[in-house]
């Protein structure tokens, strides 16, 4: 069993004051495989001090000395890809290539913002004056369990290249992962201060870097509920923020899509990362008069979909992070049967020899109405909800109702069709024919999916203030 007992703090592994200890469990077989001992207010006090007194002078450093620091975080997080993912296979449950795939976006965020310093632009001319993008000061980034150092990575490679430095709670639940990222960035040799990584609780740690009037933003990655918590408790210091929250994505199936190829891909985009992504593409939308050939089709695509332990050949769904977790997408199944829809494939209850751990039947849902709640709350789990439309225009308002808006999905056979579509949907991204990623392009949601951007410039711009110099 790994028993972890320190923070990082100052540039240095230190033992936390807190005491709280915690238990890591192999969501698998419930089996106990690590102990972290969590950070307290004291401890989130101390790291804020020690990035408040590192912003003095990494604000004032160069774009090309930036640009080494994201080199060598790359360089040290890439060599651990293959160590994290075991981490994120044994702790999370991810299936292996989810586990490598997440895992080495995490150390490509360091390289892609430094492709995006090599053209962005400090200061310029509007009008008459000089305007100057300056660092907003410190960071606090609280991310979620669901892809851990990828959310840890992105949003610190953010940071450095805006010249900010960070405090980072990570979820408790992923601290043997935290702890392979802490080694990997303190082998990258940054100044002192410039980030600190506290295991805590989200109402100890988090609540702390929310309410501090030194932390100048939040970045937060994780629930629509608890994103806005943190955007009311942000109010008091006028923190800016960032909130990436969840999603009740619409996958739109137009009536001349292929349906031999649109089936498996819209299967895929909902069981994503076991189901428990922000961008599942839970709501599938589908012509009313093909629906017999769609139930076909999904029910022959999830009965070929691999559930079981993440390192065994072949699996794409593994188990649920936590028994809560579990037990809540039981409830919503349930709750689905309970509405009146019908049960395609799946159901209740575990897969068959997998009674262990939190595993989940893939599931579909037909008769889905979208005033029901399975269509319209978070499900978080390989819960699909099959809708039907009549028109293309009953279909975008269909997609659209939803208090959501973080991503969606359009497959057609016509491009301009499914670009037309596209651009009527309230959606931070569409993907249209595809289930590709731009780390370049803007992510973040419209409605309840969010506030503000991550990735790219967009992303980059987030964490800096313009100043304007009139003479």
């Amino acid at each position: 069993m790994k028993r972890i007992d320190h923070i990082y703090s100052n540039g240095a592994f230190q033992k936390p004051h807190g005491q709280e200890k915690f238990d890591l469990i192999n969501p698998s077989d419930q089996t106990l495989i690590g102990q972290v001992i969590l950070g307290d207010v004291t401890d989130t006090r101390e790291a804020i001090a020690a990035a408040k007194a590192a912003f003095t002078t990494f604000s004032k450093t160069t774009v090309p000395e930036r640009m080494d620091y994201l080199q060598r975080l790359h360089d040290a997080v890439l060599k651990r890809v293959g160590d994290l993912t075991e981490a994120t296979m044994l702790e999370y449950g991810a299936p292996r290539d989810r586990a490598y795939g997440s895992n080495l976006m995490a150390a490509e965020s360091f390289l892609n913002y430094k492709k995006v310093l090599e053209d962005f632009d400090f200061s310029r001319t509007v009008g008459t004056s000089q305007v100057i993008m300056e660092p907003l000061g410190v960071v606090g980034i609280i991310t979620p369990w669901n892809a851990n150092a990828a959310f840890i990575c992105n949003k610190l490679a953010t940071a450095i290249a805006a010249g900010c430095t960070a405090v980072i709670k990570p979820s408790e639940l992923s601290a043997l992962q935290t702890q392979i990222v802490i080694e990997c960035l303190h082998e990258a040799g940054l100044p002192a201060g410039v980030f600190s990584i506290i295991n805590g609780r989200g109402d100890v740690v988090g609540a702390e870097l929310t309410r501090h009037p030194d932390i100048a933003k939040i970045s937060f990655t994780g629930s629509t509920a608890v994103g806005k918590a943190i955007a009311r408790g942000a109010v008091d210091t006028l923190k800016r923020v960032t909130l990436e929250l969840g999603g009740k994505s619409p996958n739109i199936l137009l009536d001349d899509a292929d349906l031999t190829k649109a089936i498996p891909m819209a299967v895929a985009a909902c069981f994503i990362n076991s189901g428990q992504a922000c961008i599942a593409g839970s709501r599938l939308l589908v012509p009313e008069a093909q629906l017999e050939t769609v139930k076909e089709l999904v029910k022959k695509a999830i009965a070929a979909v691999q559930t079981g332990p993440p390192s065994r050949e072949g699996v794409s769904v593994g188990p649920l992070a936590t028994v809560r977790q579990y037990e809540r997408v039981q409830e919503y199944i349930q709750l689905g049967i309970d509405e009146g829809a019908e049960v395609l494939i799946g159901g209740t209850g575990h897969p068959e020899g997998l009674e262990a751990g939190n595993f989940v039947k893939p599931t579909a849902f037909v008769n889905v109405t979208n005033t029901m709640r399975i269509a319209r709350e978070e499900i978080f789990g390989p819960v699909l909800c099959i809708i039907t439309y009549k028109t293309e225009a009953e279909a975008i308002t269909i997609a659209n109702d939803t208090d959501y808006g973080l991503q969606a999905y359009v497959s057609s056979e016509n491009s301009e069709r499914a670009h037309r579509v596209a651009g009527q949907l309230v959606a931070g991204r569409v993907l249209v024919n595809c289930l590709n990623h731009d780390p370049m392009a803007p992510f973040g949601g419209f409605k309840q999916s969010g506030l503000g951007r991550e990735y790219g410039v967009f992303g980059l711009e987030e964490y800096l203030e313009p100043k304007t110099i009139i003479v």
